[in-house]
C-alpha cells in the first residue's frame, strides 16, 4: 500500500498515512473576500500538501480577465499545480452548473493522481453548491431564455427584478437587482415551465454532488485592512494592464450583459474608455466598486458557508503554524 508524505519538501514534521486512507475523499476549501490572500494560502497548503488547486472565482475563469480577475501571476502558477483558471472565453458564459461539473471532473482527477485538491475562491454560490449540490431543474428551451433577456434589456435592472417578483417572491427577495444571470434564470424557469424557481428548488432538494469531506477555511480579515489592501492592489493592476485589458475586451465587442463585461473594474474603465469621465474618476470608481464587492462577499460567506477554521485576518507566513496543523489533523482523520 503507497503511503504520503503530508509534511511537504520544506516541512519539519513527516506525517504518514496510506494513500486510500488519507487522500480519498478529502477537498480542502480555502473561501473569502477579494484580496484577503487566498491565493498564497493555497500555494502554501499545496506545496506542504502535494495539493491541487482548482479555481472557484467566477471571473478567474475568463482568459481575457488576467490581471482584473487578479488571476495568479505565472511565477505562482508554476509553483503548484492549478487548474480552471482562464479556461473559457468571456464571450462564453460560466454558470454555477458549468463551474460545477468541471470542478467535480478536476477533483476526481486531482484523487486519481494522488493529489489534495484545494479549491480556492471567493464565489460563494459555487462553494455552495461543490458542498451541497445543486436542485435538478427542468431543461430550458432557449427561445425563452432570449424572451426574458430582452425584457430584461427593455425594462432594465430595477422593473426586470419587479417583473420576476410577480412570478417568484422568493427568488426576488434573495437575488439582487444588480445580478442580472440568475435575475434571468428564474424569470426563464417561472416562464418555461409555469412554476416558480424556488418551487421547484423545494420539491428537488440538492444533492452533494461528491462523496467528500470538506475541510472549510474562511479568510476574514478585519474590513479596513482589507479595504486598503483592495485599494492598494487595484492601483498595482491600473500599472499593470488594467486599463488595456478593458480595452482589448472592449474591442471584442461583446454583449455587456455577459458576467465577465461586469467583472469589477470592468464597467468603471469602460466609461473612461467611452469619454465619460476622467481616469481619476474612474478609478476612485472601481476602487469603491472592488471594496463594495468585498465587503459582500463577506457577508454571504458568513451567512451561507460554515467555517471549520475561521481566520480573522489577511493571510500571512505567520499563520502557517495554526493551518497547517488543521490540515494535517483533518486528512488523517478516519472517514465518517
Amino acid at each position: 500500500m503507497g503511503m504520503v508524505d503530508f509534511a511537504g519538501a520544506g516541512g519539519d514534521i513527516a506525517t504518514r498515512m496510506p494513500e486510500d486512507h488519507v487522500l480519498q475523499q478529502r477537498v480542502i476549501i480555502i473561501a473569502g473576500p477579494t484580496a484577503s490572500g487566498k491565493s498564497a494560502l493555497a500555494i502554501d497548503l499545496a506545496r506542504e500538501f502535494s495539493g491541487l488547486i482548482i479555481n472557484a472565482d467566477s471571473m478567474q475563469v475568463y482568459r481575457e480577465l488576467d490581471v482584473l480577475s487578479a488571476r495568479p501571476p505565472e511565477r505562482d502558477l508554476e509553483k503548484a499545480p492549478h487548474r480552471l483558471y482562464g479556461v473559457l472565453a468571456a464571450a462564453d458564459p460560466c454558470s454555477v452548473g458549468r463551474w460545477l461539473d468541471m470542478a467535480v471532473d478536476e477533483i476526481r482527477a486531482a484523487w486519481a493522481g494522488g493529489k489534495v485538491p484545494l479549491v480556492v475562491g471567493g464565489t460563494g454560490l459555487y462553494l455552495k453548491a461543490l458542498m451541497e449540490g445543486l436542485a435538478p431543474i427542468p431543461g430550458v428551451d432557449a427561445s425563452y431564455r432570449a424572451e426574458a433577456t430582452d425584457l430584461h434589456k427593455e425594462l432594465g435592472p430595477e422593473a426586470f427584478h419587479g417583473a420576476l417578483a410577480s412570478l417568484d417572491p422568493e427568488a426576488a427577495a434573495r437575488i439582487p437587482a444588480g445580478d442580472s444571470q440568475r435575475l434571468i434564470r428564474a424569470y426563464e424557469v417561472a416562464l418555461a415551465t409555469g412554476r416558480p424557481l424556488s418551487d421547484w428548488q423545494k420539491d428537488h432538494p440538492a444533492q452533494p454532488p461528491l462523496d467528500a469531506a470538506f475541510a472549510v477555511i474562511v479568510l476574514s480579515p478585519d474590513r479596513e485592512i482589507l479595504y486598503e489592501g483592495v485599494n492598494q492592489r487595484f492601483a498595482w493592476m491600473m500599472d499593470n494592464g488594467a486599463l488595456q485589458e478593458v480595452r482589448a475586451l472592449d474591442d471584442l465587442g461583446l454583449d455587456p450583459a455577459l458576467p465577465a463585461m461586469k467583472a469589477v473594474g470592468v464597467p468603471e474603465l469602460r466609461r473612461y474608455l467611452a469619454g465619460e469621465t476622467d481616469l481619476e474618476t474612474a478609478t476612485d470608481d472601481a476602487k469603491r466598486a472592488t471594496r463594495q464587492f468585498a465587503k459582500r462577499q463577506m457577508t454571504w460567506l458568513r451567512n451561507q458557508i460554515s467555517a471549520d477554521l475561521p481566520v480573522f485576518e489577511q493571510y500571512s507566513e505567520s499563520l502557517r503554524p495554526e493551518i497547517f496543523s488543521f490540515i494535517r489533523q483533518f486528512m488523517l482523520t478516519p472517514p465518517s
